[in-house]
């Protein structure tokens, strides 16, 4: 039998001879063998224009090629197979126009230049560094950027090729985006050229995408205008943008991102058409009045009564009608217009409140200037105003009509107060009748129960002071409701006074002077003292 001495020292024999015998991979596989592998990966690839549209199968090539490098960085086929990879290199970004790419061209081909320096590769190395310079980077970047430029207009020459107006209905073309906003309500306007269908859809926030909350309004038949800004930044505390884009052929999309919000109302006015959009996050908090309490001997001075009168109240919005080109109602006097008139009326009034319940005074508009009735309202709900009040002068064909009315927003309950909405609406009738469609939903939010209150004090003050002032025929026309554009989404108590007929020769005559104005504004005044004593009681 064999001990185990003997047994060891045959293993060991045997593994000697095979270690001489079996040769190792390493030495069997040389530099050359290896720069042949790469070449052939790289004949399947220049062969397969598929293949070339993935960055992997380039990098996987250049992988091949950059080892036969590392297998012997001394030797020809080192070099050889640097050279390559940094041609392979040269072709990839001319596909991916990555600046990373360019770099690694670069820096192969100079590493080449340094370690080979009598290699028939150090030539051809300092060439493709040239060509692959910053100046040849920017020349590549162009013409990337010219062919995308290129490929864009010859889209958006298709999306207009394929907009055909349908049989019954043009084209709209969307002309404006507008806002109105402060941290706690913003106001958007879409602005289009004629009527057209529109639909709403709230989107919810998408962290995968990085996509915020936002609101998207579709408009129907229609595109986008030459000159419209496409997207225009809030950037305050509800919301972020607001973007309009070509989505379709024949849709126009106009997304809203949100930051944050509480509630939204969608609605659309007419002459010209365009889509209001309120959102409104928390309410506000006022600061409520420091009132010191007085000694019972001690006497109130009127300064230290307003101040306790005008409690709740700090803001007041006063909106005189019309303006610019809008001229509002012709007088019955020639070069008389309801814009000039009502201005000067508001004027006066502003100065009394301030005067008289030392409140905050805010003018729509303080000269001769054009104002959308929607913008009148984002003033006053942007300014956190406590009351809203709109001065206008009515008139009507007939020249003998006459008399004050005050009016607040609701649903119209006569066909007198419908066609005063709609000559201060700028519009038909017909719209009015629409518009009623939808303002049970707009009002749930509005105040119309402290507006009705605040009109019917305005409205009995006027004709009061103004008889008592020896004015004769004053007709009470009451107070009425209607759907004035210029009160939609008020967050406060609104009103609008028709203060006198522009169109009646007598009340035309009275407008003009000062007088007369002066003493509508101190009955306005007295007015809303009684509301606001009223409301908030000291």
């Amino acid at each position: 039998m064999l001990n185990k001495k003997t047994i060891l020292f045959s293993l060991l024999i045997c593994c000697y001879a095979l270690a001489i015998l079996w040769p190792c991979e390493s030495f069997a596989i040389t530099a050359k063998d290896k720069y042949f592998k790469a070449e052939a990966c790289y004949k399947k690839l220049r062969n397969n224009s598929n293949k070339q549209k993935y960055r992997h199968n380039w990098l996987l090539c250049i992988k091949k090629f950059q080892a036969v490098y590392k297998h012997d960085p001394k030797s020809l086929w080192a070099a050889a197979g640097l050279y390559m990879s940094g041609e392979l290199y040269g072709k990839l970004y001319k596909f991916s126009s990555r600046e990373s790419d360019r770099k690694e061209v670069i820096d192969i081909f100079e590493r080449i230049v340094k370690q080979f320096p009598k290699s028939k590769y150090k030539g051809k190395a300092i060439k493709k560094i040239r060509v692959f310079s910053e100046k040849e980077r920017k020349k590549i970047s162009k013409k990337i950027k010219v062919s995308i430029k290129k490929k864009s207009l010859a889209e958006k020459k298709k999306v207009r090729k394929n907009i055909k107006p349908s049989k019954t209905n043009k084209i709209v073309t969307v002309t404006s985006l507008r806002y109105w906003s402060n941290p706690s309500y913003t106001r958007v306007v879409i602005d289009a050229d004629r009527d057209t269908t529109y639909n709403h859809r709230l989107l919810k926030k998408d962290p995968l995408i990085h996509k915020p909350e936002r609101l998207c309004v579709d408009l129907h038949n229609s595109r986008l205008g030459n000159g419209l800004i496409k997207k225009i930044p809030i950037n305050d505390d509800l919301l972020s943008n607001a973007r309009a884009g070509q989505f379709k052929a024949d849709m126009v999309r106009v997304v809203i991102d949100i930051t944050s919000f509480k509630t939204y109302k969608i609605f659309s006015l007419k002459n010209p058409f365009r889509i209001v959009i309120d959102v409104w996050g928390t309410e506000s908090k006022k600061k409520p009045s420091k009132l010191k309490t007085k000694k019972k001997d001690e006497k109130f001075t009127t300064s230290a009564l307003a101040k306790q009168l005008a409690l709740g109240v700090n803001c007041i919005v006063i909106d005189p009608g019309h303006g610019g080109r809008d001229r509002g109602a012709p007088g019955y006097l020639k070069g008389v217009y309801e814009k000039d008139i009502v201005l000067k009326i508001a004027k006066k009034l502003a100065k009394k409140i301030r005067n008289e319940l030392q409140c905050e005074v805010v003018l729509t508009r303080t000269r001769d200037r054009y104002l959308t009735l929607e913008e009148r309202t984002a003033i006053a709900n942007t300014k956190n105003a406590d009351l809203f009040i709109s001065i206008h002068t009515n008139a009507a064909r007939n020249r003998k009509a006459f008399g004050i009315e005050t009016y607040f927003l609701n649903l119209a309950t006569d066909d007198e107060s419908i066609l005063v909405a709609a000559r201060e609406n700028a519009t038909s009738t017909k719209n009015i009748s629409d518009l009623q469609t939808i303002l049970t939903d707009l009002m749930q939010n509005a105040k119309i129960n402290e507006s009705s209150r605040l009109a019917g004090h305005v409205q009995t003050a006027l004709c009061k002071h103004l008889k008592k002032n020896k004015y004769g025929r004053i007709n009470n026309k009451g107070v009425k409701q209607a759907p004035f554009y210029v009160l939609l989404g008020a967050q406060m108590p609104a009103i609008l006074i028709e203060t006198s007929f522009i169109s009646n020769p007598k009340e035309c005559k009275r407008l003009i002077t000062p007088k007369y104005q002066e003493r509508l504004c101190e009955a306005i005044v007295n007015g809303i003292k009684k509301y606001i004593k009223e409301t908030s009681p000291t």
